[in-house]
């Protein structure tokens, strides 16, 4: 994992994690940690950041949460935040949703 730098003068919450999220896949408790937030924060910026991407000309991807015990992908969800249990097997070992941002081709 990235060493935690404190974010540069001026540099807003958001640019922090457009700048955490342009470095490869993170987890919102990665990113709350990096960039000094609660985890409870990272998904509402995160959507924010989602819909922003497009206009800059990046695309925002989402590697969905999975299901430790039987492996269920959760790509239909559209929140953003970790599921707390699978629908399938109702086992509560879910892998969180990982996220970050690329140039579009």
């Amino acid at each position: 994992m990235a060493e935690r730098q404190p974010p540069p003068r001026g540099e807003t919450i958001r640019d922090a994690l457009r700048r955490q999220l342009r470095g490869g896949w993170v987890s919102a408790r990665q990113l709350s940690t990096l960039v000094g937030i609660s985890e409870k924060e990272v998904p509402a910026h995160l959507q924010h950041l989602q819909k922003s991407a497009s206009g800059a000309g990046e695309d925002f991807q989402i590697l969905p949460a999975t299901c430790s015990k039987c492996g269920y992908a959760f790509e239909d969800r559209e929140r953003l935040s970790k599921p707390s249990r699978c629908p399938a097997c109702k086992g509560q070992r879910v892998e969180a949703p990982r996220f970050r941002i690329v140039a579009s081709a």
